[in-house]
């Protein structure tokens, strides 16, 4: 499994490398704080596969990385995708490293 720190996300995104984020957390989750990932629920992540982009890195996140692993892994196998990494530490470690301003339940 392939994993991504958040320091190497911000850097992403400050330079403007392409990739997609996709947020696997509930909808009050979100709602609480996000990053701006395309919101797609860990139980429809399967369903909604086609909706990921092959030709540049998938970063899937939840709260502190274990659904994220857990939905990788299950993507891994059923798509055969090898550009799909896990945000290690979820949001939460994107508030306590990049944004410590963000309130996240």
């Amino acid at each position: 499994m392939q994993h991504i720190g958040v320091e190497t996300l911000h850097m992403w995104r400050t330079e403007g490398k392409p990739h997609q984020l996709i947020d696997i957390r509930e909808s009050y989750e979100r709602e609480a704080c996000n990053l701006g990932g395309i919101p797609i629920p860990m139980d429809r992540i399967l369903e909604q596969a086609s909706s990921l982009i092959t030709d540049a890195p998938v970063v899937i996140h939840c709260n502190s990385g274990k659904r994220s692993d857990a939905v990788v892994f299950a993507l891994q196998q059923k798509m055969g995708l090898n550009n799909l990494y896990s945000l290690q530490g979820g949001i939460q470690a994107w508030r306590e490293s990049i944004d410590p301003s963000m309130e996240c339940i």
